[in-house]
């Protein structure tokens, strides 16, 4: 584009005779070309403003530090002829101290609404008071028994924990709760200090993260208001978290399940499905249920679950089941009341061995006489499982139940199923 197109006509040239142009060319509006170099500068200016502030914002602070230091009384200067009331937390030479707070401990990830927020392995999250030059724990003075707050920040407040910003740059980064909605933050949103270390209470999020700019939050400490007077503890935060909504935890499968859990927690079964009604339905409530019935009869549980699980997803969700820890406890099914002989499972209703005499035989020692003898009880204890008794695994056995050996029982019936026996994990 020439000049003579970007700005218009050539102005007509001037003769001396005083003619000036029409109105219409002296008002010309700015082309499209204009408006978007000038958008172009806005949107720049307003990227490099993003960037400096906060550099800014450390050299005023650095400035105003070393301005306020050349007020300070030399240690050979006479002493004001007024005596003054040192301020009561500062050391006796009038040192301010670089005091700050800081969290002792990461948070336990991933994190979602309305669940407690802990620290790893499950610990109470855990702040201190730190002496910001020697990098200790302050343990004495008023400061080291301070009230805190707990607050939201949000994910982009990115000073380095050794930096000493300003407690305005800190407010800016709060996190409110969205328009009619629970306050962000409930619980115990208080600790307090004592001998400079605090523990933190039960809270929770009541929101996701997702609506803010950065889509993470980040957990602040600062000093109650009225506690200090004029001098200046620095707030602590942790690191950039995303907080989850809540739904996706209830819906979440476990890996291992536990015994307890309900059997939806399973792979392939979706919580309120078509599996979950029917084995619902069928008084199958638990991985443990599911368990029993995948030991005891695999094949009712099959029918159970219908057309609608393909082999793959049957054998996805037994692997799944089987990954389950067990938790010790044995089964004992006495061949006569004398209690001499019986058969021992474990708590989802595997073979173990068999106990006679009061002596311990693994599935694996017997012999195929016993073998056979021992199915032929297995059948009758699982028609009369009301008459079987529980023990401690290690109290019965004198070890814990582990390390399955798989047994293929053969039986006097030749139309019977097979059955593959373990004891202790599954086979």
């Amino acid at each position: 584009m020439d000049l003579e197109q970007r700005y218009g006509e050539k102005r007509p040239y001037e003769e001396g005779n005083g003619e000036s142009q029409s109105p219409e060319k002296r008002h010309r509006g700015p082309t499209i070309a204009n408006v978007v170099v000038e958008t172009v500068k806005m949107d720049n200016l307003a990227k490099l403003c993003t960037v400096l502030e906060p550099l800014l914002r450390r050299v005023v602070s650095e400035e105003i530090h070393k301005a306020l230091s050349t007020f300070q009384p030399s240690s050979g200067s006479k002493p004001p002829s007024r005596s003054l009331e040192a301020p009561k937390r500062l050391p006796s030479n009038g040192v301010k101290r670089d005091l700050r707070l800081q969290f002792r401990n990461k948070l336990a990830l991933p994190l979602f609404t309305g669940g407690k927020v802990e620290g790893e392995g499950n610990e109470p999250i855990r702040v201190f008071l730190q002496d910001g030059d020697s990098g200790t724990v302050v343990t004495t003075g008023p400061e080291a028994n301070l009230k805190l707050e707990i607050m939201v920040l949000e994910g982009d407040f990115s000073r380095d924990d050794e930096d000493d910003w300003l407690p305005e740059e800190f407010d800016q980064f709060l996190v409110k709760e969205r328009d009619g909605k629970r306050p962000l933050l409930t619980g115990e949103t208080f600790v307090v200090l004592k001998d400079g270390l605090g523990v933190m209470g039960e809270i929770t999020f009541t929101d996701n993260s997702s609506w803010i700019r950065s889509r993470k939050f980040r957990l602040g400490v600062r000093v109650s208001p009225g506690q200090i007077g004029e001098s200046r503890v620095r707030e602590g935060k942790t690191e950039a978290f995303t907080v989850k909504d809540h739904r996706g935890e209830l819906y979440k499968k476990h890996y291992p399940p536990a015994l307890t859990d309900e059997v939806w927690r399973l792979d392939r079964i979706g919580k309120d499905g078509a599996f979950h009604k029917r084995l619902n339905q069928a008084g199958i409530f638990t991985v443990e249920d599911f368990l029993r019935l995948v030991v005891m009869d695999p094949q009712k549980l099959r029918n159970i679950l219908g057309s609608g699980m393909s082999n793959k997803m049957w054998e996805n969700t037994v692997e799944h089941a089987k990954t389950c820890v067990l938790n010790g406890k044995l089964h004992v099914y006495y061949a006569d009341d004398k209690q001499n002989i019986g058969v021992i499972f474990n708590n989802i209703f595997q073979l173990m061995g068999l106990i006679a005499d009061s002596q311990y035989m693994s599935v694996d020692l017997l012999s195929e006489s016993e073998k056979i003898y021992v199915d032929k009880l297995v059948k009758v204890a699982y028609e009369n499982w009301e008459n079987v008794v529980e023990y401690d695994g290690e109290a019965l056995i004198g070890v814990k139940p582990n390390g399955l050996t798989t047994l293929d029982a053969t039986t006097d019936d030749p139309g019977a199923t097979q059955r593959s026996y373990s004891s202790g994990q599954y086979t």
